[in-house]
């Protein structure tokens, strides 16, 4: 009375078509994953990368912390930066999130 009469798939046809459609699915999701968060991921490694290369001695930064400094000297993975009159501090060079334009800091601390 409760349980129905079960109904068989056709025999076949189904099994094959499951098969490709699963696979078309798992190359959409590859493909949908590699533009939505692997490419621009990379991108942003590059431009970061290409911004830690170009800083010299003299540009305004901020670091991942939210420090304020003037860099004072470059070595091959560290940046001395001066953050207030007589104090330098050592960063390595990926915490450098941003440069700045010049003045500023001058223009924060007014």
């Amino acid at each position: 009375m409760f349980i129905s009469n079960a109904m068989a798939a056709p025999a076949g046809g189904a099994a094959a078509g499951s098969g490709m459609s699963t696979l078309i699915m798992m190359v959409l999701f590859g493909v949908v994953f590699y533009f939505l968060l692997i490419r621009p991921q990379s991108k942003r490694a590059k431009e970061h990368k290409s911004m830690i290369e170009s800083i010299q001695k003299g540009d305004e930064v901020v670091t991942s912390g939210g420090i304020l400094g003037k860099v004072n000297k470059i070595t091959d993975n560290f940046i001395v930066l001066t953050v207030a009159n007589n104090v330098d501090m050592k960063f390595q060079k990926h915490s450098i999130t941003a440069t700045l334009p010049k003045g500023t800091i001058k223009a924060v601390n007014e």
